[in-house]
């Protein structure tokens, strides 16, 4: 791949931290040569307390946008001059569009996750989801499940500074949506067990298991696995997870967060290009 920068070239790229272990570069850059977009992709690393500072700079620049990660989702959100309904529902950014001086938070985490699970040859529309976490992927997770037409959500989370935020999401996912959204403290193992009993899907949004912890697993009690239960994880690095492992046993079908992290950039790709990004020929240059 080689990459030709002119006087016109414009500029996207990550920004969090740590970044230099993505590969989200490799990817739209690759799509840019593809469709002979004169557009580069860099990483960024930036923290949460830097942040501003960054994206005014940025902006200053011209940036045509950026990706957000950890741990700058939160923050991005109250930088941004607009969000999108699904950010705003959300509280968290992962795109960013610079329309003319004017910064447009979206988040297409969601997209992205709703896309993983069709591509990996299953429907969970008009189903229930039991969901692990209410952090930034999992919060996107959540509300884009409710808006595409997931008939029930049940949500897991631990009681931390994202608690508040998943009150209000419940509370607007019930109020906008045709979907019932419930939040339940994390080990609340009766009603867990019960939900993913009537669940087609079971999806850990949360970062147990994410590489060098990957020993760990969000799910203590492995009676709750049966073989028509669908287990996903965000994660893909390991790209089997401690949970995907312990469910495939169990005989569930599984899959990992790889193609959630290809689809997301898909929409944030075409967010600032208006193109479709060639997803078959970055699917089988970087995902096979």
């Amino acid at each position: 791949m080689s990459i030709n920068i002119t006087g016109h070239t414009g500029l996207t790229g990550l920004l969090g931290s740590p970044v230099s272990h993505s590969i989200s570069p490799a990817m739209h850059n690759a799509a840019f040569e593809a469709l002979g977009l004169d557009y580069v992709y860099l990483c960024f690393d930036v923290d949460t307390s830097n942040l501003k500072t960054a994206v005014e700079g940025l902006k200053a620049l011209g940036i045509k946008g950026f990706n957000c990660t950890f741990p700058d989702k939160n923050t991005m959100r109250e930088l941004a001059d607009e969000l999108s309904p699904a950010a705003e529902m959300i509280g968290a950014v992962n795109t960013v569009l610079n329309n003319g001086g004017r910064l447009i938070g979206h988040n297409t985490d969601g997209i992205g996750y709703m896309m993983s699970v069709k591509d990996a040859g299953y429907n969970i529309i008009g189903k229930k989801m039991t969901l692990l976490g209410a952090g930034g992927a999992a919060s996107a997770i959540c509300a884009q499940a409710a808006i595409d037409g997931v008939s029930e959500i049940d949500i897991y989370s631990i009681k931390d500074e994202f608690w508040d935020r998943a009150v209000h999401m419940v509370d607007s996912i019930n109020k906008k949506t045709n979907c019932k959204a419930s939040l339940y403290e994390f080990n609340d193992s009766t009603s867990f067990k019960a939900s993913v009993a009537s669940s087609a899907i079971l999806t850990n949004g949360t970062s147990v298991g994410l590489a060098p912890k990957q020993d760990n697993c969000p799910v203590t009690d492995l009676s709750v696995f049966r073989q028509e239960l669908i287990v996903s994880d965000v994660i893909y690095n390991p790209k089997e997870t401690k949970l995907l492992r312990l469910a495939r046993e169990a005989g569930c079908n599984t899959f990992n967060g790889m193609y959630m992290l290809l689809y997301q950039g898909a929409e944030a790709f075409k967010i600032w290009t208006g193109m479709d990004m060639p997803v078959s020929e970055i699917k089988e240059k970087f995902f096979a």
